[in-house]
């Protein structure tokens, strides 16, 4: 593989006007088509395989026109201290409300909460019910604002009036993701390299992967059912490994310039050795990502293989498109000071020479530092004391992950909200007037076509759920056309998020089947409440299948790369700590509290569902990435001759600055996600956020090499049969040594090689 990508990437710098000129066209290409493409489709929020999602289809089936997932808002009304919203002087206010929201658009209904009996017992507070005719991806921006209007009006009466439900809850607050993360990583590029050119290179290249990928989205959306949301988290991944892939590539052409390679050769080799770790690191990831599709969520899937397809596109350009540019300013990408003495005359050079050859003993070994002189200098001190660092980071990591064995999951609502949302504020108005339990009530749909007698089934299935302990009230069921089906609303005494809630469902659905057999109607619980337990438990069970299967390829992928059964080991179980602290993290601060008003967190609740896999997906493809880039310099290392424990320090002086780089990278793009205004996504960005740090900066700078010391020779253990049995891919380049030998180093000025190893 080694040759092959060599080949590619001298290829690229010289026929670096095509090689760009195809992607330019590509690009545009792409963009024309998502120009002239069908509308989107809707993002199917379908969860197969649960209780809820089947109820929800059978309201449909049988419920014609009346869909279970519609766009519906609700008005609450609360009167000052003392007074009650029924009193005459609000039934004018109350009347413009109702009329003037019904007279919006998309509106199909508005039930006048004083005619409908929608008010408190104490009569302090009241809702009225707005029901849409399109979903609720479908309101209008102008629908919302029509909405917003009525309530600002209708609060100039003196009643408090606020608005919530799905229909209200509009984009969430745009943050700063995406700028500030493309901003941190110029100046972290820019200080890495020492350079404009080279900080920019791979900003330039991640961008239009990014961009190639987004409206590859949108042009193939209707034909796949993909939406634009679908590219949310390509984006985010887009961005990250853009950026870290590029910039490992542009490390190694500055490092084989260093040696006295011309830059076409350093072109071919960057492309050669560090290309083929960034196509195996890149496998990693999609092999994580494309695995959320064995979870069976629709939603989920879309998000997975469109992700990968962003890690794909951001690995093509990095073999092509990169060294092609790189063709273009061969020399700008070096720091200034290498280019300067570049340029000196000889006659400095010659002094230069003669300087470093004084000293012999301790020049040396400080040249030999100088590249990352930090991480050369924290690679020893594991390489004396690797045993306390091993069990340091061992211990640091399983004391964060122990708050995750209280980890529960639910999808929070607009308890979640901020305060200052009115979504939040019409959410604790319903709870204080009818309950906390108001906000999420239970929703049974009972089928009896095969009963005897279905009025009288479903009036036994209604007074069972009121005899229910936890329910404090049961709604009159309401029946299909056909007189056969009935839908009963059941409030909980508790809140939807509430532990007690979800034994409530349970207790339900377990005892129904003595009614089931009195009665010969059959029925199932479903409501928004429900379906957030039923994806909290699908998502649940879903986890170590998900483990196993994208653990188990990524083994055999890193058994291939490092021709080791002891470093894949060892990666696993790195990762594995590090996403066990980050659970911990997330259930400290999101679930707990303990700190969440440094975050802007107000409310805390259930860790998002989807949130572990996604979680695990993510960041095992990056820590992989991880491992590739610094071990494969350590494997590197090994093949040309070096002891197992000089090889960590050697991966540590190549490696370890770029590592450091791509993680500050990576954890300033998802910590951007933290500055919108929404729970969730704050949730996302700082889940992520951490993960990163944890595995960069803990698991792979002290976990790895710890263990790669102790291990020794024995780390590179592979038995024979299967060393046989294994193909060879030539990540380390031993095929290019042996090809393209490095150039004396007396080709190349002494303050030349210093200074570009460092930068």
């Amino acid at each position: 593989m080694a040759t092959l990508l060599y080949r590619l990437g001298r290829g690229a710098f010289r026929r670096r006007r095509w090689v760009t000129l195809a992607w330019a066209a590509v690009l545009l290409g792409v963009v024309f088509g998502a120009m002239n493409a069908g509308e989107a489709a809707d993002d199917s929020d379908s969860m197969p395989g649960i209780e809820s999602q089947h109820a929800f289809d059978l309201i449909n089936e049988r419920f014609p026109g009346a869909e279970a997932e519609g766009a519906g808002a609700r008005i609450v009304l609360v009167a000052p201290d003392g007074r009650q919203v029924t009193a005459s002087e609000y039934r004018a206010a109350i009347d413009t409300l109702v009329a003037e929201v019904a007279d919006g658009p998309q509106v199909a209904a508005v039930s006048d909460p004083l005619d409908a009996s929608t008010v408190s017992e104490d009569g302090s507070t009241a809702y009225a019910t707005v029901t849409y005719e399109v979903t609720e991806d479908n309101v209008t921006d102008a629908g919302r604002a029509d909405l917003t209007a009525a309530v600002e009006q209708a609060r100039t009466s003196g009643l408090t009036v606020e608005a919530g439900g799905g229909a209200v809850a509009g984009e969430p607050p745009a943050g700063i993701g995406e700028f500030l993360g493309i901003g941190v990583a110029a100046v972290v590029l820019l200080i890495t390299f020492g350079s404009l050119a080279a900080a920019g290179l791979p900003l330039i290249t991640a961008v239009v992967g990014v961009a190639l990928t987004l409206a590859s989205i949108v042009a193939l959306g209707s034909a796949l059912g993909m939406s634009t949301a679908t590219g949310d988290l390509a984006m985010m991944i887009g961005i990250a490994v853009g950026v870290d892939y590029a910039l490992l590539v542009v490390s190694r052409y500055r490092e084989e310039r260093a040696k006295g390679h011309d830059a076409r050769e350093a072109a071919g080799l960057a492309v050669g050795t560090a290309g083929s770790a960034v196509v195996f690191a890149g496998l990693t990831v999609v092999i994580a990502l494309a695995g959320l599709s064995v979870i069976g969520v629709p939603s989920l899937t879309k998000m997975g293989l469109a992700a990968a397809g962003a890690v794909v596109v951001a690995v093509l350009i990095t073999l092509t498109l990169v060294p092609a540019l790189c063709g273009f300013w061969p020399d700008a990408l070096l720091a200034r000071r290498v280019r300067k003495a570049r340029s000196a005359p000889p006659a400095r050079r010659v002094r230069f020479r003669f300087r470093f050859r004084r000293g012999p003993g301790r020049g040396a070994a400080r040249r030999a530092g100088e590249a990352g002189a930090w991480s050369v200098r924290w690679a020893r001190f594991v390489q004396r004391r690797p045993v306390p660092v091993l069990l340091g980071s061992a211990v640091l990591l399983g004391a964060l992950a122990v708050p995750a064995l209280d980890l529960r999951l639910g999808m929070p609502g607009d308890e979640a909200k901020p305060t200052s949302t009115t979504e939040r504020r019409a959410y604790d108005a319903l709870a204080d007037g009818f309950g906390p339990g108001f906000n999420g009530p239970l929703t049974v749909v009972v089928d009896a076509r095969q009963a005897d007698d279905p009025r009288s089934a479903v009036a036994a299935v209604s007074d069972r759920l009121a005899a229910t302990a936890g329910v404090v009230s049961v709604a009159p069921p309401r029946f299909n056309a056909a007189k056969d089906t009935a839908v009963i609303q059941a409030v909980p005494a508790t809140a939807p998020t509430s532990e007690r809630t979800e034994e409530l469902v349970h207790t339900i659905r377990a005892e129904r089947h003595a009614t089931e057999s009195a009665t010969g109607a059959t029925f199932e619980v479903t409501g928004t409440t429900a379906l957030n337990i039923d994806v909290a438990r699908k998502m649940t069970d879903a986890l170590i299948p998900y483990l196993l299967v994208v653990v188990g390829l990524a083994f055999l992928l890193l058994l291939v790369v490092f021709r080791s059964v002891l470093v894949p080991l060892k990666a696993a179980l790195g990762f594995l700590l590090s996403v066990g602290a980050s659970f911990g993290a997330l259930v400290t601060i999101f679930q707990n509290g303990h700190g969440a008003g440094l975050l802007g967190v107000e409310e805390t609740g259930p860790v998002m569902s989807t949130m572990p896999l996604m979680l695990v997906g993510i960041v095992f493809g990056l820590a992989m990435d991880y491992q590739v880039f610094l071990v494969s310099r350590m494997r590197e290392a090994v093949v040309h001759g070096e002891r197992p424990a000089e090889a960590v320090v050697t991966g540590f002086r190549h490696s370890g600055r770029v590592v450091t780089a791509a993680a500050v990278i990576m954890t300033s793009v998802f910590a951007g996600f933290m500055t919108g205004g929404e729970t969730l996504l704050k949730m996302v960005g700082f889940g992520l956020a951490i993960a990163v740090l944890f595995d960069a900066f803990v698991v792979r700078m002290a976990f790895v090499p710890a263990v790669l010391v102790l291990l020794g020779e024995r780390a590179w253990w592979l038995p024979r049969r299967l060393d046989r049995l294994l193909p060879r891919v030539d990540v380390e380049g031993e095929a290019l040594g042996r090809r393209s030998p490095a150039p004396a180093l007396a080709a190349v000025p002494d303050a030349d090689r210093q200074d570009t190893v460092r930068a």
